[in-house]
């Protein structure tokens, strides 16, 4: 990975850079699933958080939980959640636009007065084509980008998955990138690409 593969990771489609990590603990909560996914889900949180040498917390000070995953069927469901619309402003017109664009997957983030990840809100509209996903491969990939904010177009042509050995895993240089990403002595938000060079000097080189 090279430096400029970086920049692109987290510059946005309008040609804005952006990078932003979490700035305080995350304390995930998980709606609409059994037992069995939700175990799933927060091992998930727990492998990448190590990774990337964060933190996670019982509770959250302010939020209480401060990462929410939703699974649904229905774009609809979501205008039925007590007080979402409090968290989310503007949640019915947004709700009209994930129908449109029969969308089955939305994030949303809100952030530190520097600019870090406070929060996350990550909805996955279980279509078909998400239901034939299974869980573990699910709840990584999205936890991998609730992690950092990427860029909106930064997984459209790659995943930041990879199958070994019939298992499906973090890409090796995608993983790297995360661990690079929370060295304690680089801010938590950059809106300058030459951030770029910082994450990869930090990388080790995969062998």
């Amino acid at each position: 990975m090279t430096p400029e593969d970086i920049q692109a990771l987290f510059t946005r489609e309008s040609g804005e850079f952006l990078f932003a990590r979490w700035g305080r603990p995350i304390v995930p909560i998980v709606f609409g699933v059994e037992d069995d996914t939700l175990a799933t889900v927060k091992g998930a949180f727990e492998a990448v958080v190590a990774l990337a040498g964060h933190k996670m917390a019982e509770t959250d000070p302010e939020l209480g939980a401060n990462c929410m995953v939703f699974f649904f069927r229905d774009w609809q469901e979501l205008l039925e959640v007590p007080d979402l619309d409090r968290l989310i402003p503007d949640l019915a017109p947004l709700v009209d636009r994930l129908v449109a664009a029969d969308a089955n997957q939305y994030r949303i983030f809100r952030f530190e007065e520097d600019g870090a990840i406070r929060a996350a809100f990550v909805f996955l509209r279980m279509d078909k084509e998400l239901s034939k996903v299974p869980a573990e491969t699910l709840a990584l990939s999205q936890v991998v980008q609730t992690i950092l904010l990427w860029s909106d177009t930064a997984f459209r042509s790659q995943s930041p998955l990879a199958v070994a050995g019939g298992t499906t895993v973090l890409r090796p240089d995608i993983a790297e990138l995360i661990r690079a990403a929370y060295d304690p002595v680089l801010p938590g938000a950059v809106q300058d690409g030459s951030h770029a060079l910082r994450l990869f000097a930090r990388m080790k080189p995969l062998q």
